[in-house]
């Protein structure tokens, strides 16, 4: 691994705890009750995510998952609304890596080619944009070199007394 190689992995791990602590509550990680990666919800198809940083200096969420039969849409492929709940998950952990974590207001999802069940799948998303609260995000879906989906993300940054006011509703 040459210098630059440890400094990218270096900041992507810096970034990785930074999205952590932008989104954890008292204690307990918001992340971990994720319906999609929450190593706490029971109903969560474990998606492993890691982040790093390319040359430009832009930060890359990669989302690895492999669906089972209970997600077939399509015979042999995964269900498109299942793909658009991961496509959101992974979205949005990219829209949090800008520090000012939002919700997603728009999500939009053009199918390229069946996604197969049973085999590893990579989600890819960045920050395309950001316009004062908007947070606009780009992602696709690929089994090996097979594009299987693309999709934009729209998030709208939350001020942090409305995640705390939300937080305690749930918790109410």
């Amino acid at each position: 691994m040459t210098a630059e190689e440890k400094e990218r992995a270096e900041r992507a791990q810096v970034i990785r705890n930074e999205i952590e602590e932008n989104v954890s509550l008292a204690g307990a990680s918001f992340l971990d009750r994720s319906p999609i990666i929450g190593a706490i919800n029971p109903i969560a198809m474990p998606m492993t995510i890691t982040t790093s940083i390319d040359e430009n200096g832009r930060i890359n969420v990669l989302g690895s998952v492999t669906f089972g039969s209970a997600y077939e849409g399509p015979p042999g492929c995964v269900h498109g609304g299942i793909i658009a709940a991961y496509f959101d998950e992974v979205c949005g952990v990219a829209q949090s890596t800008t520090g000012n974590p939002g919700m997603t207001v728009n999500l939009t999802i053009d199918y390229r080619a069946p996604t197969p069940l049973r085999k590893p799948l990579e989600f890819r998303a960045f920050v395309a944009s950001t316009e004062k609260r908007k947070i606009i995000t780009s992602a696709s879906l690929h089994h090996g070199e097979t594009l299987c989906a693309e999709a934009t993300g729209i998030f709208v940054s939350m001020r942090p007394e409305i995640f705390e006011r939300l937080t305690q509703l749930r918790d109410a």
